[in-house]
């Protein structure tokens, strides 16, 4: 008796070419190689077996659905852990994501958080709106109080924030120090180091149990894209983390990790490009009559310059001016409004360099009242904003 037939595939099988158009057996060519990383667009993952997809979503793996990670979000994931020298990154949709997911991993009713008073804006929103309502204190502290930190932990302290240098006021803080006070307590620290994206102060060699960044500034670098990360240092905090992250829903563009893994590749000589630029403009502007004090961290009256010197290996595009008490406001408001080349924006990291005046900090230390204006350093050349700056100084006569 002849050999039975092999059963058809379910592809063989099927002859009616809109089935085939959505269970097809084309293949491109093996063998193909490229410097980027594919974009993986997914909602759906699918599985060989049922076992298979029962075993459950952790960070790294398995991929379980689209929302936790496709193939190219957890390539950026890695590729930021490697440079901050993480346990494991989780990506998330922005910045302002990443703040909220850490505070809702430690946050609980009844518990106490220690903030910087320097911190992100929107982190104090977060506080008041969030988290308040939910029977959770968050204390602003004094971003210089350095070790002094230890007098304001309570029992149900949970977290300790913290931002350095402050992308407003530019406060250097005491990593260490705050570390030391908090470790007996088994305290998390967390810092927003978006200012050194990652590279420029390591976080987790000086203590750090958490470190979030804005990748929407000088990874993303083109003012194109809003992501963020969180990274943690040991397998612990990858797991309470994990578990908020995965709760959250906090799905985040293939797309978007794409143009950042290419951000990736020119952060180092974008880096080094601002951070002369902003140096130069810094130290131009620190010999105009009219300006009191520069917030720059490698400026020696920055606040907790000489912690950035003992702690950072270098400086971002980010700084401040104090325009001295007797320049009225309206005219600080016409010398921003006049500026031609620096556009009036929110945000840094970018090419194009911008300006902000604030209308007020509401700080109790360093406030500096209207008289802050903060610039961010772009590609553009140092010798056509200082003439930018110089034609808008002219202004205030």
């Amino acid at each position: 008796m002849a050999d039975d037939p092999a059963p058809a595939s379910p592809e063989e099988s099927v002859s009616h070419w809109r089935t085939r158009l959505i269970h097809s057996k084309a293949e491109p060519p093996a063998g193909f190689r490229s410097l980027t990383t594919p974009i993986y667009h997914a909602s759906t993952t699918v599985f060989d077996t049922l076992a298979e997809a029962y075993q459950g979503w952790r960070p790294g793996g398995p991929y379980t659905y689209g929302i936790y990670g496709t193939p190219t979000t957890l390539k950026l994931g890695a590729r930021i852990a490697e440079i901050e020298k993480a346990k494991y990154t989780f990506i998330v949709p922005s910045g302002q994501a990443a703040i909220a997911l850490i505070y809702l991993v430690y946050a609980r009713a009844g518990s106490h958080i220690l903030m910087c008073e320097s911190a992100y804006g929107n982190s104090r929103e977060i506080a008041d709106d969030l988290l308040a309502p939910l029977g959770v204190e968050v204390e602003s502290y004094d971003p210089m109080i350095g070790a002094r930190i230890a007098k304001l932990i309570r029992p149900n302290t949970h977290l300790i924030w913290t931002e350095s240098p402050g992308s407003i006021t530019m406060e250097v803080q005491d990593i260490p120090a705050i570390v030391a006070a908090a470790r007996p307590h088994k305290i998390p620290v967390a810092i927003d180091n978006t200012y050194a994206a990652g590279v420029l102060f390591d976080a987790f060699a000086h203590g750090v149990d958490i470190s979030m960044q804005a990748l929407t500034k000088y990874v993303g670098g083109h003012s194109d894209l809003l992501l963020g990360s969180v990274s943690v240092r040991d397998e612990a905090t990858m797991r309470a983390v994990g578990k908020t992250f995965r709760l959250l829903g906090m799905a985040v563009s293939p797309d978007d990790s794409g143009q950042a893994l290419r951000g990736l590749q020119t952060l180092g000589i974008r880096l080094k490009h601002l951070e002369q630029s902003a140096l130069t403009i810094a130290n131009w502007l620190k010999k105009r009559p009219e300006i009191a004090l520069v917030l720059h961290p490698a400026l020696p009256d920055c606040p907790g310059h000489d912690i950035w010197k003992r702690d950072f290996t270098g400086s971002a595009s980010v700084f401040s001016i104090v325009f001295k008490d007797d320049v009225p406001v309206e005219r600080i408001v016409r010398f921003v409004e006049a500026l031609q080349l620096f556009k009036i924006g929110y945000s840094w990291g970018g090419v194009t360099s911008l300006v902000m005046a604030y209308a007020g900090l509401g700080r109790e230390h360093r406030n500096y009242g209207r008289h802050l204006v903060r610039f961010n350093i772009g590609l553009e050349e140092p010798e056509d904003l200082i003439k930018d700056l110089d034609r808008a100084f002219k202004t205030l006569c």
